[in-house]
């Protein structure tokens, strides 16, 4: 089984009554501190799907999170007297300036989920960090392999776009996505430019779809119904052009059948990194 390096989690946390973390700084500056929250107004919500949202928080003039790759953040929220707290990654580039996005689920019963629904443009939200981060190198694997699930395609998209911004890496990239339904995909417009690029190519396994059919024709040839079993494990990690390393993001569940799914298809525990 691939080792879990990073905290990044796409369920709801346990409730938490802990004030070990609630003093707050109210400040004009972007820098996070891992210990302390710090305000940062939200300016814009935009719906993606039925229960997913992507939310844009200001930074002050040029400012950037100045975060590493992979890296999580860490939200405070306050639902009935219950502190809650809860891991996001950042989707938005990492010399993005003057602002950060984060894609976030909500989920009908989560505590956390009840207050971020509460969410509108202007109000202030509190933050601390960075944590984690997948310490990637260009050119340093010949092949990078994202299995992601859900709002686990978070980290990968910070990843994808500095390899397709930096001209000198040649990384090449192979990005599978895990979602129920084509409607259900995020970011669609962005994944389909990224896929534009000579060294990425970008799958959707898609588990309640029966037929692909109804598919626009662009994405019939790169998507697959089902699931991401251990037999369509193998067919991918097999067309891969070189080597893989993988990177895996998902719920608890869907981490240990990759790993699981990994080791069947000759993928070995030090070639793999699960957030």
């Amino acid at each position: 089984m691939c080792t879990r390096r990073s905290s990044h989690s796409g369920r709801e946390p346990k409730q938490c009554k802990t004030k070990a973390f609630s003093w707050e700084k109210r400040s004009s500056n972007s820098e996070l501190n891992p210990d302390t929250f710090t305000a940062f107004s939200v300016s814009s919500v935009e719906q993606l799907t039925e229960d997913t949202y992507q939310y844009k928080f200001e930074l002050p003039g040029k400012s950037s999170l100045r975060l590493s790759l992979g890296q999580h953040i860490v939200l405070r929220g306050v639902v009935n007297g219950l502190e809650v707290q809860r891991a996001y990654t950042p989707i938005s580039p990492r010399n993005a300036e003057g602002y950060f996005e984060v894609l976030i689920k909500c989920y009908e019963a989560g505590l956390m989920s009840q207050y971020i629904k509460t969410w509108k443009r202007g109000d202030v939200v509190f933050w601390r960090g960075p944590f984690g981060g997948f310490p990637y190198q260009p050119n340093k694997h010949g092949e990078l392999l994202m299995l992601a699930s859900g709002t686990g395609l978070a980290p990968m998209i910070p990843i994808l776009q500095s390899i397709t911004d930096d001209e000198e890496d040649e990384t090449f990239v192979t990005l599978v996505g895990c979602f129920p339904t084509f409607d259900k995909i995020y970011l669609k417009p962005l994944l389909q430019d990224l896929a534009r690029y000579w060294n990425i190519r970008i799958f959707y396994v898609l588990s309640q779809e029966s037929s692909l059919e109804k598919l626009p024709q662009s994405y019939q040839e790169n998507t697959y119904t089902g699931h991401l079993n251990e037999d369509l494990m193998k067919t991918i990690v097999n067309s891969c052009r070189r080597k893989p390393f993988v990177l895996i993001c998902g719920s608890s569940a869907f981490n240990e059948d990759m790993s699981r799914y990994l080791k069947s298809a000759g993928i070995e525990e030090d070639s793999c990194f699960v957030f």
